[in-house]
């Protein structure tokens, strides 16, 4: 059965997807509690045949997640530091990791370890009045849970510059031009959107996902010529799956395929 370990973060299943609500009023914060329980879920989850996808998104309707307790950094321990910026990494990189489709409904204010929570997952939609921003130079921090790398992935070095050295916080509809979310939903609608992406994804083979899903994330290492030969390795290796043959004979014979995940 698929828990959670914390109760700050919420877990729900629907068919073969997984609904992760952060609920940590009244921001949705992080903090190490809920960070431990995220990428504990997340792990239990990439062992699950039978999870294709998960949504993440935030309780209530006005925050996603205004991102980290500053609490926990009141005293300038440099140990909590450490600890911290750890978790922060390790967790966001085992979502970007996720071996299904991770799916980020962003239903209000996305700030800092928030927008890095969003930034891990795959897709993003957000809804009209959400607003985006990574604002931690503001009180003497940085973005550590992947904002420096993959913000300037997906809008350009520009725009990353603008919203982390600037502090420049951006619209939905300015994200969706920048490249920052794919959708902008009305108000209340970016959970119910995410689950429409989501079981579209059901209609592909979850093995043949999750390769493309490694060889997409592998251009940011930017080793083209490496990545055309994984490409050319991941289509063979295809081929040792049941979800392969399931899938030409689906299409062969003129019929819904039946995945397996194996």
């Amino acid at each position: 059965m698929i828990a959670s370990t914390s109760e700050k973060l919420k877990v729900e299943q629907r068919d073969h997807t997984v609904v992760i609500t952060i609920a940590n009023p009244p921001a949705n914060t992080w903090d190490e509690d809920n960070l431990r329980a995220l990428e504990s879920l997340v792990n239990a989850l990439e062992d699950d045949d039978d999870i294709y996808s998960l949504v993440i998104t935030g309780d209530g309707d006005r925050f996603f997640s205004a991102g980290a307790d500053l609490n926990a950094f009141a005293s300038g321990d440099r140990g909590v530091a450490v600890r911290m910026a750890r978790l922060f990494g390790s967790t966001f990189e085992t979502l970007s990791g996720f071996r299904g489709v991770s799916i980020a409904a962003i239903n209000g204010f996305a700030m800092g370890g928030g927008l890095e929570c969003a930034l891990a997952c795959d897709i993003r939609v957000a809804e009209v009045g959400a607003a985006l921003a990574l604002p931690e130079a503001s009180v003497g921090l940085l973005p550590c849970g992947g904002g420096t790398q993959n913000l300037a992935w997906l809008v350009g070095e520009g725009w990353a510059k603008r919203m982390i050295l600037c502090g420049e916080r951006v619209s939905a509809d300015t994200a969706r031009e920048i490249g920052l979310v794919e959708e902008v939903t009305q108000a209340g609608g970016s959970l119910e959107r995410a689950l429409e992406l989501a079981s579209q994804v059901e209609n592909q083979s979850p093995k043949a996902v999750s390769a493309c899903k490694r060889l997409i994330q592998a251009a940011r290492r930017g080793d083209i010529a490496a990545a055309y030969t994984a490409e050319r390795e991941q289509f063979v290796a295809l081929f040792d799956t049941e979800d392969q043959s399931e899938g030409v004979s689906a299409f062969l014979e003129k019929r819904k395929p039946a995945w397996k995940n194996r």
